[in-house]
């Protein structure tokens, strides 16, 4: 009896291998690809506020360059 047990149990656990396992793991992972396409909306909005700080501090050192090379004129060549 416990060989016919173990005999069912083994048929049970390859058959889940072989045909659940896979169907799960792939559904699984296209589930996770659809989300990834494009971005959330918290992720547009923290997108677009990196590019305006980006710009900010870009408009920040063209400012300061301008500054240094009216006080210090040759302070680029001092690397």
């Amino acid at each position: 009896m416990s060989t016919t047990l173990f005999g069912m149990l083994t048929a049970v656990i390859i058959v889940f291998m072989v045909v659940v396992l896979p169907i799960w793991l792939l559904l699984h992972y296209l589930a996770k690809m659809k989300k990834m396409q494009g971005l959330s909306k918290k992720d547009e909005a923290t997108l677009s506020e990196l590019w305006q700080n980006g710009s900010q501090l870009r408009q920040r050192i063209a400012t300061l360059e301008t500054i240094l090379d009216e006080k210090i004129p040759d302070w680029r060549d001092k690397s």
